[in-house]
């Protein structure tokens, strides 16, 4: 009688990484300078950042107005309130990220940019021309505000950002600081590889809690600095304004949002994703 053969099924073996992170962006890229898809995400950055501050800038004037009690029958009750305007801002970073961010990946923030620079998702010659293109966008979405409704535009402070009375300059950047963190964070995070691969709808989501991000800081900062967290919202409105406070206080707009962008790419690649101490075992396992 023949002895039964117990079959063994050699089981494959599975990796634990079920993603791939792409590779590194390199620094400098002199190629990409001949590729239309780089010119072609400029132009996306700069038309989604000038109808970025196109709306955002008329809805603050329009809420001043609206609230301007020197008027006769206005209260301060009237408009919007802060509330609205914080939901104009997220409002229109959700729609302008699910809109370009096939094209250009969305930044329309040169914080943004420069965090995902030093995380190396995109080269310098491309977070360089994002940043220009972004500045330039701001400022005629600026301009176009003011087109449109000059005198109000002057008479209800253009949209520029400036510190608030009764908050000193060291508390301003803080805000800016720890606002700008909260969104990068954000972007690092929506954006992930990783939980790309293991949830299939993040992709799809990613807009949302980025401009939830913007909604939220705006909520806690507009009454500090009026909320930055972007150079080029900053910035745009500035140059068109032309205020000598504006400009005393500008450089808090760009420092503060470029040390929280920084914190938020080292806070999520080296620290969340570990990326020093895979290198550090990946230099250890060639030696």
């Amino acid at each position: 009688m023949a002895k039964d053969v117990e079959q063994v099924t050699e089981q494959p073996e599975y990796s634990a990484k079920d993603y791939h992170d792409p590779p590194p962006a390199p620094l400098i890229d002199p190629d990409e300078l001949t590729k239309w898809s780089l010119y072609r995400a400029a132009i996306a950055e700069f038309i989604a950042t000038l109808l970025f501050l196109y709306i955002t800038v008329l809805t603050i004037i329009g809420y001043k107005r609206q609230s301007d009690t020197s008027i006769a029958g206005n209260t301060e009750c009237d408009g919007v309130g802060i509330l609205g305007i914080a939901w104009a801002f997220g409002g229109m970073i959700f729609i302008l990220v699910y809109c370009t961010a096939g094209i250009s990946g969305g930044h329309i923030n040169p914080a943004v940019t420069f965090g995902l620079f030093l995380g190396r998702k995109v080269s310098l010659v491309r977070a360089l021309l994002y940043m220009v293109a972004q500045c330039a966008g701001a400022i005629c979405g600026a301009g176009l505000a003011k087109g449109f409704q000059k005198s109000f535009y002057n008479r209800y402070g253009g949209g520029a950002n400036s510190v608030s009375d009764g908050y000193n300059k060291g508390t301003a950047v803080g805000a800016e600081i720890i606002g700008t963190f909260v969104l990068v964070y954000t972007v690092f995070s929506a954006t992930d590889p990783k939980r790309n691969a293991r949830d299939s709808h993040v992709p799809v989501l990613a807009p949302l809690p980025i401009g939830f991000a913007v909604f939220m800081v705006h909520l806690a900062t507009i009454p500090i600095t009026g909320t930055g967290i972007n150079p080029a919202r900053s910035f745009g409105p500035a140059v068109i304004f032309n205020n000598d406070k504006v400009w005393d206080d500008q450089w808090i707009y760009w420092v503060g949002p470029f040390v929280g962008a920084a914190v938020a790419a080292f806070y999520h690649q080296y620290i969340l994703r570990g990326s020093a101490i895979k290198a550090l075992g990946s230099f250890r396992s060639n030696a």
